[in-house]
């Protein structure tokens, strides 16, 4: 475990003193590799509260090129980032929120072959993607890993998230078994930035241990109307990605 300097006491003083928190829980976060699928709408938000949280390694992966028309919701990047690949623009301004942390930017394209290779060890994988096919591959790697998986996903004025880990919950491919067609959808920036939000704090809870996580719970919001719903969920029997697994 990663032993705490008197600039990370100074720095993260106040989420130190979180009843339960204290020296290990930040210790366990400093220790910690963090991998982030995605430096888009859902990546931005997440990827800045775990580095200003100071997790220790923050890898974040996309294979695209900031576009004008992202800037409504991709709070990482700026105007001046246009045509620049979003893994270097992302990881030049976390080094610029916590130069302390390591933080490594990854422009790939994640498949079957390069999926290893991508994301190597990590303590919880974070799904900030717009697609369903590589959301897939995502949960099949993590399931046969053990690792946590923090699916978020988005739409106009609503958004969900859940944490994976098979056998103790249901896969992804269990809650939902195809991927929806391929489609330009609606997105108001605020509602990544609150899902990136909502998955921070489970990944910091996965991390440090300390309160309860959505396993097995589904939470959906519609801001619209400002309703949150939280869902209990169940493996699926005979699942393809998990079905494998005991219980």
């Amino acid at each position: 475990m990663s032993t705490l300097t008197d600039y990370d006491r100074s720095r993260y003083a106040r989420q130190i003193i979180i009843p339960g928190w204290g020296d290990e829980g930040q210790e366990k976060i400093k220790a910690s590799t963090v991998f982030i699928a995605g430096a888009g709408g859902l990546g931005g938000p997440v990827s800045i509260y775990l580095a200003t949280a100071g997790v220790g390694t923050i890898r974040i992966c996309d294979a695209d090129v900031v576009e004008l028309s992202n800037l409504n919701r991709q709070i990482l990047h700026t105007d001046k980032g246009v045509g620049t690949p979003k893994a270097f623009s992302a990881e030049n301004r976390l080094r610029e929120i916590n130069p302390e942390i390591n933080v490594e930017g990854v422009k790939a394209y994640i498949d079957e072959k390069s999926i290893e290779g991508i994301i190597g060890t990590a303590d919880v994988v974070l799904d900030c993607l717009d697609n369903y096919p590589t959301r897939f591959l995502l949960n099949t790697y993590c399931i046969e890993r053990g690792i946590p998986l923090v699916h978020g996903a988005i739409w106009g004025m609503t958004g969900q998230l859940t944490v994976i880990q098979p056998p103790q919950t249901p896969c992804l491919r269990c809650i939902i078994s195809e991927a929806p067609p391929k489609e330009v959808f609606p997105v108001l920036g605020v509602t990544p930035g609150v899902t990136g939000c909502l998955q921070g704090f489970e990944t910091l809870k996965l991390l440090t241990g300390i309160g309860e996580t959505l396993k097995n719970k589904l939470l959906t919001f519609d801001a619209e109307f400002m309703q949150f719903r939280t869902m209990n969920l169940r493996r699926t029997k005979g699942c393809p990605d998990c079905g494998h697994l005991p219980g």
